[in-house]
């Protein structure tokens, strides 16, 4: 998505901003210590800051814990005034049909300006094989 976020920059002035959202739960407050997903999330960023760099683009990346993934993504691009937010997602097969993750419909309504999303190719799965 980074490599997507570059390549659409309309000037070298530009900035992307990286956002890895931890959801905690309901059962603890939201700014709870959460060791093994801060540092998985830390290093998610490292690479996307590593793609970014090999585009050249300015960037700023940031963790960020909330209740929900959604409502992150939209406070952040309302705060920040960003002008577009790229969001990948896998191919999901729901009950035989095509879904999406469930941050992508809030994050579509919501959003105060555009949205780009990028799926992934599907996984083709063999016969007798999950």
């Amino acid at each position: 998505m980074v490599r997507l976020a570059c390549e659409l920059l309309e000037s070298s002035r530009s900035r992307v901003h990286i956002l890895y959202v931890i959801e905690v739960e309901r059962s603890v407050p939201v700014d709870s210590e959460v060791a093994p997903e801060a540092a998985k999330g830390e290093q998610v960023l490292k690479d996307m800051e590593q793609v970014a760099r090999n585009y050249k683009c300015q960037m700023v990346a940031e963790l960020v814990q909330a209740r929900t993934a959604g409502a992150a993504v939209v406070h952040q691009a309302v705060d920040k005034g960003v002008e577009a937010i790229v969001l990948g997602t896998s191919h999901l097969e729901r009950f035989g049909a095509y879904a999406l993750t469930e941050p992508i419909p809030y994050i579509l309504k919501n959003a105060p300006c555009r949205v780009l999303i990028s799926r992934s190719a599907p996984v083709k799965v063999q016969a007798g094989r999950p």
